[in-house]
């Protein structure tokens, strides 16, 4: 079987996603078509050599529809030759382009393919799609108390796992001053390509807020509140917040990969190899607990052990997901998202997988680790986690 390895990754700096954002001027297939020039014009490659792009976007409507990842490699400038599709696995649908993308490579169906994704908040609101419309009618048989939203997953979460709001804030601080060490060591430099705007190329998060403090996060309330829930989940005391939660974000990132052997002909060194792919379901309504699950079986699948496992990206669509699975599998705290995750650096749901897919590698880099573990929680109760190895 053909080695999958990456050659390259980079992202935008996030955008906060709402009008007024540093990139909320920018169509979305301009924002991921940008990031895919840059991608091939940095590795020298000719991108008619490009076999596919796959191309990770949540709500496919409005200026995200019709096959975004065929629309940005097109404003890119890419030949008409090379074919794109676009998946939606919510906020893994990053994750998932990179595990197909991947695996077309092992498989001998690729030598050359780009995985990416992209979110603009900012101009297709998160929801949007729907139209008033109920997607889950046809499933009020098997789920007769209705369908949740990963808000109510994410309270769910933290008071079956008994994690106090104190902890929840305590966490969301923790991602920010990490970020924001990150950016002041110039972390993120090696991984962030510039997006041009009129007033001047966007290189620098804007949701990272380095003066974040437990007491400022102690005064916001709780964003879910709801008497239907509460009824329903008199456990609830709600403890989740827009300060220990992911904002609406907007972004875009991309990964090079390639087989092995074609990366060597081409005198490009990889930096990274996939190692174990895994996806799972999990029960809709926490919704967010497929994290444990796929992060079970991807460690089955590789036979490496948590331990030996140099640092875990999980991804922090709310503080209580990582902070459960910390509880779960008693892993060291050190080694979780240590460049801050998403509650600072943004969560622009269809880019998110390969922009921690990105930071992965780098970081790995930077620090001479040699395994690197990567799982998301998605709506509708799912999970993708990936392991790789950096070369």
């Amino acid at each position: 079987m053909n080695q999958a390895v990456i050659v390259d990754a980079i992202r935008t700096a996030s955008g906060k996603g709402k009008p007024g954002g540093a990139l909320a001027g920018v169509h979305p297939a301009a924002l991921l078509g940008g990031v895919l020039r840059q991608l091939v014009e940095r590795n020298g490659l000719d991108s008619e050599r490009v076999d596919d792009v796959i191309a990770g976007c949540v709500f496919q409507n409005a200026e995200q529809s019709y096959n975004i990842g065929r629309t940005a490699l097109l404003a890119a400038g890419f030949p008409e030759s090379v074919p794109a599709t676009t998946v939606d696995r919510q906020c893994g649908s990053g994750q998932q382009a990179a595990h197909f993308a991947a695996q077309g490579v092992m498989a001998g169906a690729y030598d050359i393919v780009v995985a990416c994704g992209v979110e603009s908040m900012s101009r297709v609101p998160m929801g949007s799609s729907t139209q008033g419309a109920d997607p889950f009618a046809p499933l009020t048989t098997r789920y007769p108390a209705g369908q949740t939203h990963q808000g109510i997953g994410a309270e769910l979460i933290a008071s079956r796992w008994k994690i106090d709001r104190e902890e929840l804030d305590a966490f969301a601080v923790r991602s920010h001053e990490l970020a924001a060490r990150a950016v002041s060591d110039g972390f993120f430099d090696g991984e962030i390509v510039p997006v041009p705007l009129e007033e001047g190329a966007h290189t620098a998060d804007e949701t990272v807020r380095p003066g974040t403090t437990a007491e400022r996060l102690a005064s916001l309330r709780p964003a879910f509140i709801d008497e239907e829930f509460a009824r329903r989940y008199p456990e609830i005391d709600w403890r989740i917040t827009a300060g220990n939660s992911s904002p609406l974000t907007d972004g875009a990132s991309a990964v090079l990969i390639m087989s092995e052997q074609r990366a060597a002909a081409l005198g490009l060194r990889p930096r990274a190899r996939f190692h174990t792919f895994a996806v799972a379901g999990s029960d809709p309504e926490t919704m967010l607990t497929g994290v444990l699950p796929a992060t079970r079986r991807a460690l089955e699948r590789s036979g490496i052990a948590l331990g030996a496992i140099d640092a875990y990206e999980v991804n922090e669509a709310f503080a209580s997901v990582p902070l459960a699975w910390l509880r779960e599998f008693g892993a060291d705290a050190e080694r979780l998202n240590p460049r801050g995750g998403a509650i600072a650096l943004g969560h622009p749901l269809g880019s998110s997988g390969t922009r921690l897919l990105t930071t992965l590698v780098r970081h790995l880099e930077v620090t001479g680790g040699r395994y690197g573990l990567q799982v998301m929680c998605e709506g509708g109760g799912m999970a993708n986690a990936t392991i790789i190895e950096r070369l």
